[in-house]
């Protein structure tokens, strides 16, 4: 409960100097809110020239694209710190915390929170709810607290996804730029269903990077398209807390670099 009455405690201080600036602020949230939106209406273009793709509607994906647009605009809002962690290892304000009576992980999760983020959340919700408007999906007890698992798993991997970049600048400075093709571009493709991609792709975004455990594999439950899949009923049930062991398994990794970590000066 001291760790969080912290946390929220630093994150009361970054909006407050975020809104310093409001119509800086206000411009902000609108351009990634509108980049956002463009996103989609390219997809609901292409429906419009196909109809379906691999059997989904154009809600369906819109499904997918909402439920993995709010997880990595919520892990992008949070999880920031990690996201920029190069500049701290750059200039030498690691070895500042290395000092201090707190973890690591914690000050460096704590140290940024992007709250012009909440447009692409909001536009990637919106856009969920549309979606879920348009389709007969029966929801119950047991769906809500899936879709709610499946959001925060979700969101645990992409914060785990800024880790390891985070991490790597342990040994290389600068963060890995091979990380943004599995969060800005897993974005991407996880808009789609991932039965339009080959096994080999499959099968690595499900086993080794579970970006498949997002949303396609809790859609495939949620809309009641596992029978027609071919995909495992038992994985499906398992699949929201991929995201959670994929962020525990990073936290390891961390530990890891910190561990082997030579301050810039030396």
């Amino acid at each position: 409960m001291q760790y969080l009455a912290l946390y929220f405690y630093f994150v009361k201080l970054r909006i407050r100097s975020q809104m310093a600036y409001r119509l800086s602020f206000v411009f902000d949230l609108f351009a990634q809110a509108s980049i956002s939106i463009i996103d989609f209406f390219m997809i609901a273009l292409l429906f419009n020239r196909f109809k379906e793709l691999a059997g989904w509607s154009l809600w369906e994906v819109g499904f997918l694209y909402g439920m993995i647009g709010v997880c990595f605009a919520v892990a992008e809002m949070i999880g920031r710190g990690f996201d920029v962690f190069q500049n701290s290892v750059v200039r030498g304000d690691f070895d500042t915390m290395l000092i201090r009576p707190l973890g690591t992980f914690f000050q460096v999760f704590s140290h940024e929170f992007l709250l012009r983020r909440v447009g692409r959340f909001s536009q990637a919700f919106v856009i969920l709810l549309i979606s879920n408007s348009q389709l007969t999906i029966t929801w119950s007890f047991v769906k809500v607290g899936y879709l709610l698992v499946s959001l925060v798993g979700g969101t645990c991997f992409f914060i785990g996804l800024f880790v390891i970049g985070a991490t790597s600048c342990f040994w290389t400075i600068q963060s890995i730029e091979i990380i943004n093709i599995f969060t800005n571009g897993g974005v991407f493709m996880g808009s789609y269903p991932f039965s339009i991609y080959r096994w080999w792709f499959r099968h690595f975004f499900t086993f080794i990077v579970p970006l498949a455990c997002v949303n396609y594999f809790p859609s495939l439950f949620l809309l009641e398209k596992v029978a027609s899949s071919g995909v495992s009923s038992f994985g499906v049930y398992l699949a929201p807390f991929a995201g959670f062991l994929f962020l525990g398994i990073t936290m390891l990794f961390w530990r890891c670099g910190v561990l082997r970590y030579q301050s810039t000066g030396h």
